[in-house]
């Protein structure tokens, strides 16, 4: 299924992204800087690649085809738990980004604590999210879906992609994982 090997490629991109922030996070923890541009790019590729750009996809297309199309079984799944963890991770970048606005401000051991807390958490969450949609969610849909569905599934996620890649969006935002991936050394 083409629109779901986009997800799952796009959820490598993602665990790369939580992997530097975990880095970045021990980093302060460490005694190190913290340094708020970093941690503001962290949640700009967040909000803007992972949330807006790759559940999009997930929640206006495929999920969307499953819960008219599976039945209870798959709205439970999609309305209790997917979507439910969509919307901590939105949670935990809304705090990240309080915690950053107030140590811009303050520059005090409070903020930078909710920085490392709502970072790291977003990291566990994010990965544990992933292991189940793609383990889960996904497989789940690609062995159900009729074939007319899965077609249009694939359709729509391409179009949705190409469009993105038009606007340079996956260009920008990877290149800004790339970039921090070096700075604090994650492979």
């Amino acid at each position: 299924m083409f629109g779901v090997d986009i997800l799952v490629k796009e959820h490598e991109n993602i665990k790369r992204m939580a992997k530097v922030m975990r880095a970045a996070s021990l980093q302060v923890l460490s005694g190190g800087e913290l340094i708020t541009k970093d941690f503001y790019q962290m949640l700009e590729f967040v909000r803007n690649y992972a949330d807006k750009h790759h559940h999009k996809k997930e929640e206006d297309i495929l999920f969307d085809y499953m819960k008219k199309e599976l039945g209870k079984l798959a709205q439970n799944l999609i309305t209790n738990g997917m979507l439910v963890e969509h919307d901590l991770g939105r949670l935990h970048m809304r705090e990240l980004e309080a915690a950053l606005q107030s140590y811009d401000v303050k520059n005090n051991e409070d903020a930078k604590l909710d920085i490392v807390v709502n970072a790291t958490a977003y990291t566990y969450l994010i990965n544990r999210h992933i292991e189940k949609e793609n383990e889960v969610v996904f497989t789940f849909g690609e062995k159900n879906l009729t074939e007319e569905s899965r077609t249009i599934v694939d359709q729509r996620t391409k179009e949705m992609e190409d469009s993105a890649t038009k606007e340079g969006l996956q260009e920008k935002y990877l290149k800004i994982l790339d970039e921090l991936e070096k700075k604090y050394k994650v492979s």
